[in-house]
């Protein structure tokens, strides 16, 4: 993908998940999400924060003592409770902007929005597909960053390989799916885990219902 097709990914991501948003039910709103410890909400607010700037965004690591988990928390939590349709129309106003926060690639609001989406939508049942060739972008992003996903310290010894692009990474026991299952997998979410196929699955941790075991973020 070049640039704009980045970008392009990133405005349709992000306008359909306001969407999805703006149809939530209230008691949607409150449910743990895939995020340990964060509701459906929280991560929403997370996400109205993709365009933080610089002094802001400094302002929240000193409170957070330099604390990468905390700092994400805290300014998420930080943002509201906001009115229920505030979150989709935050995020639907960054829509054909390409401003983003300092010291991060385009492809980390791409892994953002797409991974968070999915940590809304799949323990409240709701269908939200993965485009596969974004997905293998910020797969393969997310797999050669040490932090904050320490993927291939946490996959050694396996090679996941996409059933629907050329997605292969890692050497060892194979763990197969489509990428966006895999994108999970590499950013640390269990939910879709038994989706996935191959020698490999049987060392990778299982799915725990609805949350987590693992709290690492995306940036």
């Amino acid at each position: 993908m070049d640039l704009d097709d980045v970008w392009r990914t990133i405005d349709a991501q992000r306008a359909s998940l306001a969407d999805l948003l703006d149809d939530l039910s209230p008691a949607e709103w409150e449910t743990p999400s895939l995020c340990a410890g964060w509701r459906v909400r929280d991560v929403a607010a997370h996400l109205t924060l993709a365009q933080m700037g610089l002094r802001p965004g400094l302002v929240e690591v000193v409170r957070a003592r330099g604390g990468f988990d905390r700092m994400i928390r805290d300014s998420a939590l930080r943002v509201g409770p906001l009115p229920d349709g505030e979150y989709g129309r935050r995020i639907r106003a960054m829509v054909g902007s390409r401003r983003r926060a300092p010291f991060v690639s385009p492809v980390e609001p791409l892994t953002d929005v797409l991974v968070h989406g999915q940590d809304i939508a799949v323990p409240l049942g709701r269908e939200r597909a993965i485009p596969p060739g974004p997905a293998a972008v910020s797969a393969r992003r997310a797999w050669a960053m040490s932090f904050p996903f320490g993927v291939r310290k946490r996959l050694a010894g396996l090679q996941v390989r996409a059933t629907d692009s050329d997605l292969v990474l890692g050497e060892g026991a194979p763990v197969e799916g489509t990428t966006g299952d895999l994108l999970l997998l590499i950013t640390g979410r269990t939910a879709t885990v038994h989706r996935l196929s191959g020698a490999g699955v049987q060392r990778l941790p299982a799915a725990h219902g609805r949350r987590e075991e693992s709290r690492r973020r995306t940036t």
